[in-house]
């Protein structure tokens, strides 16, 4: 009686805590600084333009009098033509794999020769990509891909880009997830690039401070349809990649119920990319930008300034009030259970 008790105290405790800290980061917030900086003069770069957020704030930088070059993947394709024509001369779009040393190598060579007077202002690490799989379903590849992309290709752009950032005391901007500290059935891979790309930020805002570069972390929560990361595939698509001894685990079945989640939940994402482009347009260009800006619903925001506060076993506990984990360990057991009683006759 006296744990049960004393469990309740501490989760009391834990939860009022985060929920006055939760209000507190929303009242400052309100008082923080609006945009205060003109782009006359100076530059950013931002990569993956082609569509989503660094395509909308591409645009709204451009309005705002920066230099901008657009990184885009495919620089031919429809979403950075679009781009290009809705923009001013100022906007130049470059081809720009972040996986690719050759491509940031010639970005930053163009960017070197087309400076404005007062330099290369910040850096917007934009470009990344998203998957889904249960870690038994994922293989090597399917991370690296992944972190090449998300993790690797943030830190070869900004160690290409930092003294020129440097030079203007300007700043670097990473778009990371609340998939950083929030883990979850399905998103092993996403996880560990989006915690690792905050590590190295952090690690970097820490070192830039002493020249006076500020370092910024964007955290949006479930915007999937207000962007084109996402990577849609079937039940299908999952169980062609099995083998044998996992097809006997995670029978057909669940793949499908599991895809059909997965599906649902990014149907209710927000398609309003708005509050993710303003906070990335405030890191650029007010006087004190945050650390960390964490973007979602007023309930989701609750969950998320919560979860770090919570011990590791009721972190853990949260999953079990989802009716999908529930189904997955009967769907999961059932299966075993079955072939147990097969063997048997």
């Amino acid at each position: 009686m006296n744990n049960i008790y004393s469990l309740s105290q501490i989760i009391g405790i834990v939860s009022i805590s985060a929920a006055l800290i939760f209000v507190l980061a929303k009242l400052v917030s309100r008082r923080c600084p609006s945009h205060v900086m003109d782009g006359c003069g100076y530059a950013v770069l931002i990569t993956g333009c082609d569509s989503g957020f660094g395509h909308q704030l591409a645009q709204c930088l451009d309005r705002r009098g920066f230099v901008v070059f657009a990184g885009c993947l495919s620089p031919d394709g429809a979403g950075s033509q679009t781009l290009a024509q809705r923009s001013s001369s100022n906007l130049k779009i470059l081809k720009l794999d972040v996986t690719s040393d050759e491509d940031v190598q010639q970005a930053k060579k163009t960017v070197q020769e087309n400076l404005p007077e007062k330099g290369l202002w910040a850096v917007v690490n934009n470009a990344g990509v998203s998957d889904w799989a249960e870690i038994e379903w994922s293989t090597i590849d399917d991370f690296s891909n992944l972190v090449d992309i998300n993790l690797f290709g943030c830190i070869r752009t900004s160690i290409a880009f930092l003294p020129l950032v440097r030079a203007s005391k300007g700043r670097m901007v990473f778009m990371s997830s609340t998939f950083s500290f929030f883990y979850c059935l399905n998103m092993g891979a996403y996880s560990v690039s989006k915690r690792g790309l905050e590590a190295f930020a952090d690690c970097l805002r820490v070192e830039m401070t002493s020249f006076g570069v500020k370092v910024s972390i964007i955290q949006p929560g479930n915007f999937s349809q207000a962007t084109n990361i996402l990577k849609m595939k079937t039940g299908l698509d999952i169980w062609e990649k099995l083998n044998d001894e996992q097809k006997q685990i995670f029978n057909r079945q669940y793949i499908e119920l599991a895809n059909e989640y997965f599906g649902f939940m990014c149907s209710k994402g927000s398609n309003d990319a708005e509050p993710v482009v303003n906070a990335m347009l405030h890191a650029v260009t007010a006087a004190q930008p945050r650390y960390r800006y964490l973007l979602g619903s007023a309930m989701d925001l609750f969950l998320f300034w919560l979860f770090p506060f919570l011990p590791t076993v009721l972190g853990d506990a949260v999953f079990s009030l989802s009716s999908m984990y529930n189904k997955r360990k009967e769907m999961i057991y059932a299966k075993k259970e079955k072939s147990s009683v097969d063997t048997e006759l």
